[in-house]
């Protein structure tokens, strides 16, 4: 015991005289400062220090994805900890856009389809793990991620899509699901009409029920559905559903919204997610979490009625997680469904084929409206390209946007410079056994 204590009492003492030889005695505890008083040591101390990135190069969990109609080789991703990324290449090279104005958590990345200078992200994905991170608003670009700038929310917590009128980029609706963990009055679907400088909820339907998706009928852009959900994230659990969750419509821009009924579930309901054709938009597809009744339901008449066309567990499971559903832009026969796989229904939504993804739990899909070949995927390996209509992807193993859980340091110890031209002989491992 006195051995190791010994050692012990040797090692400080060695981390005590480095540090004496490694910087002067007058800077080694500094000057508070009356600006700030946390500062203790001279920042000059660190000021030859520099960070670099040594990986992994491979893409963390993304939930939301956009591309460019009319530049089909340029797509963007919002990760759930690194912010949002831009790809030119259809994917073969990843560059962050947002780093310098905001970052974190993206929960919905919107292009104008009148403008693809406009750009709208949402932060705070609304896939609530329980490792989950508030947002903190929504920012917009004029020139194509060259800049961000705030456009408010603050209070919006997850947000889980936004969708942006076809032909006039300054009216924008915004689906918040508010703060994961508790309850919050500034949840639903919010609307601007001046480009995100003003918004105004349209609709709100209690403190613990927002707004987790939006679809808008591209002929008709005052049609708009949302997909209404009770979530709350506690540390032990997830509260889903209730019965004030659902699918709702507005066929007036959202001054007023009714809860549709006709056949699909209006009791207690949990996550929704809900899709109208572009092809037809009489057709709207819903993804709706309920027991014994979840499944995929179609309405062929704009959410007059609805039949519900399949109830596969691989569509339904953990459906706080997933729970995706996007029409094809040019067949109205063809719908994709996002779970732990990549599913897509050719007949109209009865029976769903799996198609091989970089990487599982697959959380958001945006197809070319000009080409339906044309795709990225969102996942939890970050985003991945498609130009052949999901046969072959883009790598995941060029965009470093993984999420790191945990930092771990050892006793052992390099060769250690306190500053530059500086080195304390014989520091260089184990120290302390």
């Amino acid at each position: 015991m006195s051995d190791l204590y010994e050692r012990i009492r040797l090692g400080f003492a060695l981390v005590c005289a480095a540090a004496t030889l490694a910087f002067p005695a007058s800077t080694l505890v500094g000057q508070r400062s009356s600006e700030d008083p946390n500062v203790i040591y001279d920042p000059a101390l660190f000021g030859a220090m520099e960070y670099r990135m040594i990986g992994p190069y491979r893409g963390g969990r993304s939930t939301a994805v956009a591309g460019v109609a009319d530049r089909p080789h340029t797509y963007y991703q919002g990760t759930t900890g690194g912010g949002v990324w831009k790809t030119t290449d259809d994917g073969q090279s990843w560059e962050n856009i947002s780093d310098g104005y905001f970052g974190g958590s993206i929960g919905a990345v919107a292009v104008a389809g009148s403008d693809r200078n406009v750009i709208c992200v949402g932060t705070g994905s609304a896939c609530i793990r329980g490792n989950t991170s508030t947002g903190h608003g929504v920012y917009k670009s004029t020139d194509g991620g060259k800049s961000w700038k705030f456009m408010g929310l603050p209070e919006a917590g997850l947000i889980g899509q936004i969708a942006v009128h076809p032909s006039a980029p300054d009216l924008v609706y915004v689906a918040a699901l508010g703060h994961p963990f508790g309850k919050n009055p500034e949840r639903g679907v919010y609307r601007s009409s001046d480009g995100g400088d003003t918004w105004d909820l349209v609709l709100f339907v209690s403190d613990s029920t927002g707004a987790v998706a939006l679809s808008m009928n591209q002929q008709n852009p005052r049609d708009i559905y949302a997909g209404m959900w009770r979530a709350e994230r506690k540390p032990w659990t997830l509260l889903s559903g209730s019965t004030d969750g659902g699918v709702f419509k507005t066929t007036d821009g959202g001054n007023t919204w009714e809860k549709l009924s006709g056949g699909i579930p209006t009791g207690m309901v949990g996550r929704v997610g809900v899709t109208v054709s572009p092809a037809n938009p009489d057709r709207v597809w819903a993804l709706i979490e309920a027991e014994p009744d979840g499944g995929v339901y179609r309405s062929d008449d704009a959410g007059e009625t609805w039949t519900r066309t399949n109830s596969e567990n691989k569509l339904r499971q953990r459906a706080w997680y997933y729970t995706h559903i996007i029409a094809d832009p040019k067949d109205e026969h063809t719908v994709y469904a996002l779970n732990t796989g990549f599913y897509r229904s050719v007949d109209g939504g009865r029976t769903f084929q799996g198609f091989s993804v970089p990487h599982g739990d697959v959380h958001d899909l945006w197809i070319n409206p000009n080409d339906p070949n044309l795709m990225i995927v969102a996942d939890d390996g970050g985003a991945q390209v498609s130009v052949n209509g999901a046969k072959s992807w883009s790598t995941m193993y060029n965009q470093p946007s993984a999420e790191l859980y945990d930092v771990v340091v050892d006793n052992a110890f390099l060769q250690h410079s306190g500053v530059p031209g500086v080195t304390v002989p014989g520091w260089e491992r184990n120290l302390i056994p």
